[in-house]
């Protein structure tokens, strides 16, 4: 037996936008998967903001439906974290898709509510993650094309719902696209889950050097993709704002 007959614990957000220290958290799910089971949990959450029209138009969620029946930030956010960590601590792996956005923006999220980041709370690095974006790079390194979630459903013959950008459809898909990818790729179910953490790590530095070096050429401008695949979410999170008020 390998880890990917489980358990994983699938973890995805929708946010106000796509600024990990300034933006917010709308929706949440996680979803464990074991023994032929998937079991999900979501949070609607009211982020204290206006929900830009430009968000609410992917993943559905208005200002209005959130302040109605979004929980509190900080409840909702101590709750993902909890289970979140308690995974970890039990060595079950969190898979999400482009999982250094989702982890950053939680941390910044819990940073700005004054609660615990995720590190903080198992008192080690955020490890074992597993990111199937990261792993189609470097398992597909050539393939042309679009590398978002849908793109890799069409690429894994994954059934797409047509809800994508819903927090728990998504994490359903990822899973999906990840067992689907391992099948392709069994050398990825060979290695053990700390192995497979530093994988990715590695993987994803090769492809930000690549892709910034295509930048440079391109004669294009600004900060490019960071090297180091999770590592050094914490200080960015800690730079966000603390326990703003609600802007109107």
């Amino acid at each position: 037996m390998t880890w990917t007959t489980g358990p994983l614990l699938g973890f995805d957000t929708e946010t106000t936008g796509v600024d990990v220290t300034q933006d917010r958290i709308v929706s949440a799910a996680l979803v464990r998967r074991e023994a032929g089971t998937t079991v999900a949990r979501t949070w609607l959450i009211d982020p204290g903001v206006p929900i830009p029209d430009e968000a609410a138009a992917i993943h559905g969620i208005t200002t209005e439906h959130a302040r109605a029946s979004g929980e509190q930030p900080a409840q909702a956010l101590e709750a993902i974290a909890a289970e979140l960590a308690l995974a970890l601590l039990d060595g079950v792996p969190v898979v999400a898709f482009n999982a250094t956005f989702d982890l950053c923006i939680l941390d910044a999220e819990l940073a700005r509510h004054g609660l615990p980041l995720l590190a903080d709370r198992i008192g080690r690095e955020v490890a074992p993650v597993i990111d199937p974006l990261v792993l189609d790079r470097a398992v597909d390194r050539y393939r042309r094309g679009k590398r978002k979630l849908v793109d890799l459903c069409g690429v894994y013959a994954v059934a797409d719902s047509g809800n994508l950008h819903t927090a728990d459809v998504d994490v359903v898909a990822t899973l999906d696209v990840l067992a689907a990818m391992t099948l392709r790729h069994p050398e990825l179910a060979e290695l053990d889950l700390l192995a497979l953490h530093a994988y990715q790590a590695a993987a994803h530095r090769t492809w930000a050097e690549n892709f910034n070096a295509w930048r440079e050429k391109q004669g294009m401008t600004g900060p490019g993709a960071g090297l180091s695949w999770l590592s050094g979410h914490q200080q960015t999170a800690r730079e966000a704002p603390t326990q703003p008020a609600r802007v109107d």
